[in-house]
């Protein structure tokens, strides 16, 4: 279906407006020490956006030409120029409007790919006034009747495919075909259903090795937050969305419905259905987040600091970027995940990370409490040229982990078993909402050898446990002038061992 719509020119030029205050939401707060200290390496800055524009920016994409393309949940698509000048000087175009809740756009052959709640857009400025005239409908394979059946979008994968993730009708039920479920759609219109058994996305991306991963919020099924491989065929956890295999013939046979309850895991009743794909990384409730949003990939090769080529996934209800390091382990993929960047103003639902190496961030406050009090904003993080001492990569070894740092560390208390400490734990695979942590151990690390570079410690570890997070605590590391870590806590979600 093609409709063709003109659409008057508008030019937004920028006067400097603070949104209004709402009621802080009743999270944890932010700790102003760290906050201090992240500001240090990570400057945050808010931009300026015109009293006349509700900028809820739901979804960011740079432009080959530099611009940077936001939509809405307001349903408006904006071309931002200015962002990543020294200071940032925004100014903001309207390019589109009258879309629903835009969660998702993509750049090709100079057309934007809009994903709404209903449909995947295609926007075409045909006469060149800055405005798009083009509103072609490149796919609408689902149902879609109403509030919370959000619907997210990525950017094009390495085969031109966009990737959609579907939200379930009201959160709980699968009213409406495809709704649980992901879906890739080809730029001819063609939809290939892909991955069932989703819950409540909340963002669609690429990893640098061009696999596709969404965010997964707690809920039925889900006992904390994570980021989930959708692997093709792939049933991710949920079986509210079953009955849609009757639509899906390149999906296989529909998957046995699994155990759920007090007493299962997720990684045992893998081993009972196949199809079943773990979580590639636990977001560990409250302490990492409490609603994972958008994931996007450091593209800038090093200008937003030394964590290029990992992923950076926000959190819409505790107003925070947090950081993820994957590795595939056999078929399946695991890592880990850090703190990063506290502090946003609202809600973190769009990121975006510049070729210049500003990481761009947008959201609202609208629907859900959020630990930043402004109702929206478009912020600017900014790499100092400082690098914190982080750990940036935790890599699995047969018998426990290798560090790196990203700077050099103390010799002598990085060599010290009792730098460090170690909790596991895991979450009920269950069909009623969430899940405590369950089933805690104390892994004992043995030995921590430091390497010849400063930067690489291995450490050995007894009491390694599948489908357990491994909470690794470094307080005692130090660099050799006595620098504590930034941020000294990693998360390590274990699904295989290698060989």
């Amino acid at each position: 279906m093609v409709s063709i719509m003109l659409r008057l020119s508008v030019v937004l030029t920028l006067v400097a407006s603070a949104p209004g205050q709402v009621e802080a939401a009743k999270v944890t707060p932010v700790d102003p020490n760290l906050a201090a200290r992240e500001q240090v390496y990570y400057r945050m800055q808010t931009l300026v956006v015109p009293w006349t524009v509700t900028l809820e920016a739901s979804s960011l994409v740079e432009l080959p030409d530099g611009r940077v393309a936001i939509g809405t949940r307001r349903g408006d698509v904006f071309l931002a120029t200015g962002l990543d000048e020294d200071p940032p000087r925004p100014k903001y175009q309207l390019f589109a409007s009258g879309l629903h809740e835009v969660f998702g756009l993509a750049e090709k052959n100079g057309a934007l790919y809009a994903t709404q709640q209903c449909e995947v857009t295609r926007l075409v400025d045909e006469n060149g006034d800055g405005r798009a005239d083009l509103f072609e409908t490149v796919s609408d394979a689902w149902g879609f009747g109403g509030e919370h059946e959000f619907t997210y979008g990525s950017i094009f994968d390495r085969d031109g495919n966009l990737w959609v993730a579907h939200c379930l009708t009201g959160s709980y039920t699968s009213k409406h075909p495809f709704r649980g479920w992901a879906q890739r759609i080809t730029t001819d219109g063609r939809s290939i259903p892909t991955c069932s058994g989703l819950r409540s996305p909340g963002g669609v991306g690429i990893n640098a090795a061009g696999d596709v991963f969404y965010t997964e919020n707690q809920g039925p099924w889900n006992g904390a937050c994570g980021l989930k491989h959708l692997k093709p065929q792939g049933f991710m956890g949920h079986p509210i969305s079953f009955p849609w295999y009757d639509r899906a013939p390149g999906m296989g046979p529909r998957p046995e419905v699994p155990r759920g309850g007090r007493d299962y895991r997720q990684h045992e009743e893998a081993k009972r259905v196949p199809q079943l794909v773990p979580p590639a990384v636990v977001f560990p409730y409250k302490k990492m987040g409490q609603s994972a949003s958008a994931i996007m990939l450091d593209v800038s090769q090093g200008r937003f600091g030394p964590f290029a080529n990992q992923l950076f996934v926000g959190d819409y209800t505790l107003s925070l970027v947090m950081r993820v390091w994957l590795e595939k382990v056999g078929e399946v993929y695991q890592g880990a995940c850090f703190p990063f960047r506290q502090g946003f103003a609202t809600g973190v639902i769009g990121l975006a990370v510049t070729r210049q190496g500003h990481l761009i961030t947008g959201g609202c406050s609208r629907g859900w409490p959020t630990r930043g009090t402004k109702p929206y904003s478009l912020q600017r993080l900014s790499w100092t040229g400082k690098a914190p001492l982080e750990v940036q990569e935790m890599r699995i070894m047969p018998d426990g982990f290798q560090l790196l740092f990203t700077r050099a560390v103390d010799r002598k208390v990085a060599s010290d078993p009792a730098s460090y400490r170690m909790t596991t734990y895991t979450y009920r695979y269950q069909k009623t909402y969430g899940s405590p942590e369950v089933d805690h151990s104390k892994p004992t690390i043995t030995s921590a050898r430091l390497a010849e570079d400063g930067r690489t410690v291995r450490l050995s570890v007894d009491g390694l446990r599948i489908g357990h997070v491994h909470e690794l605590h470094l307080d005692g590391v130090r660099s050799p002038d006595g620098e504590r870590l930034l941020h000294p806590v990693a998360y390590y979600t274990l699904n295989a061992l290698p060989r």
